[in-house]
């Protein structure tokens, strides 16, 4: 039985008058009322989860100089970004390294500068042409000295993540994060019962158009991400083991916030940005309450062995979060600590201004105009040798 539709919840939400939860608060609702009634009365469920998503990156407009000159090449304090586009447009890469400075800075830290305010060096040569005939400028940029500047990331907000370990007698270092000799920790990169795709496990409320919360500002869910996976093995509640779905998020950068966009460093890795999405979920029936009400008892998740360097990892356990979430598991008879690299505060602040922002009428719900697909399995790249 249907309930209710995307427009008559923006109308609730235009009154102030939506029942709103965040994923965490509703499992409180549900278990005082049961699914039914809860379906009957609640309008949507905010999520929310911070965590480092290494594909994402931010497209700049810079103007034109007099004399113009069309940028093939481009370095953002001293980092270089993708110039193969237009005269004056460019896109940095979160993950990119500064030349000079290596890991200690790279593509996300310029992304968090220019939202932070601060003045970026913008750096550009060109081989010149009769309409462009300047060959190189340096000059300070900031967000508002530019024309647009939007966050483009092609794939954030995976469904659900593999947990990492190390077999090996070496310490070695990942996008998992340190993971010790001897199967000492595993580390995991899930916000669990707040994530937003698994909360809507078959994206029957998140597609194309979808406007949620990105870095602080509203964004919108722009097509689905790379590595899109949704035919993986699912649980008796609809949860994929491991990672399934993503989606590709596009957002103003001149409205974020550093408080929910964030380089950072992997040790001997690299670079990543911690990012803050959240996602609001229309109640429209009860089968979408009951995917609200997925709890971290009923997340699995693998936890692969980093410490074989193959595409195919072995698979050591598999755990809910409920346990990785109590700080330890037990692997091969011993416990073993277990740690976040997203953050539940984060996660919960975000799902909690989400849900400030629709009780308060300033953020209306997106119906898709397209659903992600449901059929879909990433390739492979294999070596072909040269003949």
């Amino acid at each position: 039985m249907t309930y209710r539709s995307f427009e008559e919840i923006n109308e609730k939400i235009k009154e102030q008058k939506a029942v709103v939860f965040t994923a965490e608060e509703i499992l409180r609702v549900v278990e005082e009322k049961g699914i039914s009634q809860a379906a009957k009365e609640v309008d949507v469920v905010t999520t929310g989860t911070f965590g480092p998503m290494c594909s994402s990156g931010a497209f700049l407009n810079f103007g034109h100089s007099d004399p113009p000159i069309k940028m093939t090449k481009v370095w953002l304090n001293d980092v270089p970004a993708y110039a193969g586009l237009a005269a004056v447009d460019a896109y940095i890469g979160a993950t990119e390294l500064s030349e000079t400075r290596g890991m200690e800075y790279g593509g996300a830290h310029v992304i968090e500068d220019l939202i932070a305010g601060k003045s970026v060096r913008l750096k550009a040569t060109a081989y010149g042409t009769d309409c462009y005939p300047r060959k190189e400028i340096e000059s300070d940029i900031t967000k508002d000295s530019i024309n647009q500047a939007f966050m483009f990331n092609p794939r954030n907000c995976y469904q659900n993540y593999g947990a990492a370990t190390n077999s090996t007698d070496r310490v070695i270092y990942t996008y998992m994060g340190t993971l010790l000799p001897r199967m000492g920790n595993v580390n995991y990169s899930t916000s669990g019962e707040l994530s937003p795709l698994l909360n809507d496990p078959y994206y029957r409320t998140i597609g194309l158009g979808t406007r949620i919360f990105l870095g602080g500002a509203q964004g919108y869910v722009a097509w689905e991400g790379t590595q899109h996976n949704p035919c993986r093995t699912r649980n008796d509640c609809s949860v994929p083991i491991g990672g399934a779905g993503t989606l590709s998020l596009i957002g103003d950068l001149k409205q974020m916030s550093t408080e929910f966009i964030r380089a950072g460093v992997f040790e001997r890795y690299g670079v990543t940005l911690f990012v803050g999405v959240g996602i609001p979920i229309p109640i429209l029936d009860e089968d979408m309450m009951r995917f609200v009400s997925v709890r971290n008892r009923d997340i699995q998740t693998n936890v692969f062995d980093y410490g074989i360097p193959k595409r195919s990892k072995p698979v050591v356990a598999t755990v809910n979060y409920e346990d990785l979430r109590s700080g330890s598991i037990e692997l091969n008879g011993r416990r073993v600590p277990t740690a976040p690299l997203s953050s539940l505060k984060k996660a919960r602040d975000i799902a909690l201004s989400l849900k400030s922002w629709i009780q308060k009428g300033e953020f209306l719900l997106q119906q898709p105009v397209q659903p992600l697909p449901l059929e879909a399995r990433p390739k492979t790249l294999e070596e072909v040798e040269v003949k």
